[in-house]
């Protein structure tokens, strides 16, 4: 379902950035029973695909969409109700898009070889050999569908007509590793230049690590991650119901000072618990607010230019931990486009 007239797009192509490529043990040999053997085979792993499309007369900066954990590019793409998703906004809206698919999973490949999980040969068990993919009852609360399966908050804002879709779209997780994630992202904008990132949850930390290494990130707006802190000035451990939770990840003194030189904002929906309460999920995401403030401050200490905002303040309810997915989506759209143009982020390129 689109949301206005035709979509005009001037180029759209795939391509693979980063990785490195990894040889098993011993030579080759095509006439063993085995088919095809490991042995002395070369396979790459650990690159990202990109996806992309620009637009004519396109804006300055294109944006770079980063899935979250258990997740693919497709969430970016559309609503898992067939409705457009941020991908087709935002180039309606001037954008180059470019959607990825974090490295070991998705169309990056899945590291599996021919045998065990991650595992090349005797010597080499490049990844751990196991996955993790959240179920249907988990995922409920942590990202706010509901209490607790089969629950649905009097406010929702999500497609709940299409809830199986939506859970039909995620991938086991295959040990998910910050900084060779971050890595390619930093290789993606070697060769599209500087660009402005969105993140979603696991990826938050994933941008704030490229953010925080590469020069060529002009703004990261960041959908409900956890975040960082200078490792030497970690603040103090957040309560919660069940114990304690680590307020952020350590990052460099040179990683946070760069994180303080470009527009930051941290986007939460609705829903989320003010007092601790006895769902660990629900729990972690109130801790996860609290920490993106002592982000901000900290970084505004510095003399950032970093903001938390909670929809609900910018009159927006019943989003979920998907809010790019929910039924007002447009109008989540249009506030990651007012804090663009808040800080003369979407000019155009012939402007």
């Amino acid at each position: 379902m689109r949301s206005g007239g035709p979509l005009v797009i001037e180029e759209q192509g795939s391509f693979f950035v980063g990785g490195r490529k990894v040889t098993a043990s011993g030579t080759y040999d095509g006439s063993v029973s085995v088919f095809p053997p490991n042995t002395g085979q070369t396979f790459w792993i650990d690159h990202m695909y990109v996806q992309y499309q620009l637009p004519p007369d396109r804006r300055r900066l294109p944006m770079v969409l980063v899935h979250g954990g258990g997740g693919t590019g497709r969430v970016w793409e559309s609503t898992p109700d067939g409705r457009e998703g941020y991908q087709s906004l935002f180039l309606r809206r001037g954008f180059g898009v470019y959607i990825v698919d974090a490295p070991r999973g998705g169309r990056s490949g899945f590291p599996s070889f021919n045998g065990e999980v991650g595992r090349l040969d005797e010597s080499h068990q490049l990844v751990p050999a196991r996955t993790l993919r959240p179920g249907r009852e988990h995922g409920w609360s942590r990202w706010r569908l509901g209490p607790a399966y089969p629950e649905v908050y009097e406010h929702q804002a999500f497609p709940m007509d299409a809830v199986d879709s939506f859970f039909q779209h995620l991938r086991p997780l295959v040990s998910d590793d910050p900084p060779l994630i971050a890595g390619a992202l930093e290789a993606l904008l070697d060769r599209i230049g500087p660009a402005i990132l969105v993140t979603h949850s696991n990826s938050g930390l994933w941008g704030w690590l490229a953010g925080g290494r590469c020069d060529k990130v002009r703004a990261i707006i960041s959908y409900e991650p956890g975040v960082v802190f200078p490792k030497d000035a970690m603040p103090a451990k957040i309560p919660l119901f069940t114990g304690a939770e680590d307020a952020g990840a350590p990052v460099s003194e040179a990683e946070f000072d760069r994180l303080a030189r470009i527009p930051i904002q941290v986007v939460f929906g609705d829903n989320i618990p003010t007092e601790p309460v006895p769902d660990l999920p629900a729990d972690k995401r109130r801790a996860q607010v609290i920490s993106a403030r002592l982000f901000a401050d900290a970084l505004n200490a510095r003399g950032g230019r970093a903001s938390v905002q909670m929809l609900p303040d910018a009159g927006l309810r019943g989003n979920t931990h998907f809010m790019f997915s929910d039924l007002n989506n447009v109008q989540v759209a249009d506030q990651l486009s007012a804090f663009l143009a808040q800080h003369g982020l979407d000019d155009r390129a012939r402007g």
